[in-house]
């Protein structure tokens, strides 16, 4: 549908019709944000970003988020990038979750 502004016909901005967990996800497991920009991490970041919005349990994972506690070891099993988000964790830079 185009929009009328000022004389002109524009597109509207277009919104994702999915909404992507991963970042909630890396929250959950500790994974900063910083990671997305780290050097040898950012390149798995872009690959879990866009497993993300590829991914079939999305339903599934929304119901995952609002069941589980503040703060997880590991992604669900059906999670996509479960193995993205375990590397991301270990490789990421700071103090280990659970040292001291």
């Amino acid at each position: 549908m185009m929009q009328r502004t000022g004389g002109t016909e524009t597109m509207p901005a277009l919104v994702p019709e999915y909404p992507v967990h991963i970042h909630e996800m890396m929250q959950r497991l500790g994974i900063g944000p910083e990671t997305g920009v780290v050097p040898g991490l950012s390149l798995r970041y872009a690959t879990a970003v866009r497993r993300c919005k590829l991914c079939e349990f999305k339903a599934s994972c929304r119901d995952w988020l609002a069941c589980a506690p503040a703060k997880v070891n590991f992604a669900p099993g059906f999670c996509l990038n479960a193995d993205i988000l375990f590397e991301l964790q270990y490789d990421q830079r700071g103090p280990r979750r659970g040292a001291g």
